[in-house]
């Protein structure tokens, strides 16, 4: 594992899940770990409910655009986390790959996303304790 590791996020619309989940590891992280996210099929837009369920735990990720994921990201990353993409999600061997079953929150209220949101930051936080990564909250 490199001293900075690698974690790539991987949804169908790189547009809800996979963009909280990158917005936890960046601020629970920061430089400590190289955080990467893409789609299968990337929507237009991220998820305006997504962006504000983050933001009411000060994470702001409205400038994020969703992005297609790429090769180079995917052998570049150390850890590779799938999130309901099946058999779209990129499979190299010797990654490590963890598949993250969560609720798509594409067209949900905020009230079904904040559920959704604070599972992955759970997630989020046992990821850098098995990597070793330090990790800050707040």
């Amino acid at each position: 594992m490199n001293p900075t590791p690698t974690v790539l996020f991987v949804c169908v619309h790189n547009a809800g899940r996979s963009q909280m989940a990158a917005g936890w590891l960046a601020a629970l992280a920061g430089d400590r770990v190289r955080v990467r996210s893409g789609g299968s099929e990337p929507a237009e837009e991220i998820n305006p409910t997504a962006v504000e369920a983050m933001d009411e735990v000060g994470i702001d990720i409205a400038g994020n655009q969703p992005t297609p994921w790429t090769r180079d990201a995917l052998e570049e990353a150390d850890v590779v986390v799938t999130m309901g993409c099946g058999d779209a999600c990129p499979v190299l061997p010797g990654k490590r790959y963890e598949d993250w079953e969560l609720p798509d929150p594409a067209g949900q209220p905020l009230e079904q996303v904040r559920p959704v949101r604070d599972e992955i930051g759970v997630r989020v936080r046992r990821l850098l304790d098995e990597l070793g990564v330090a990790h800050h909250d707040g």
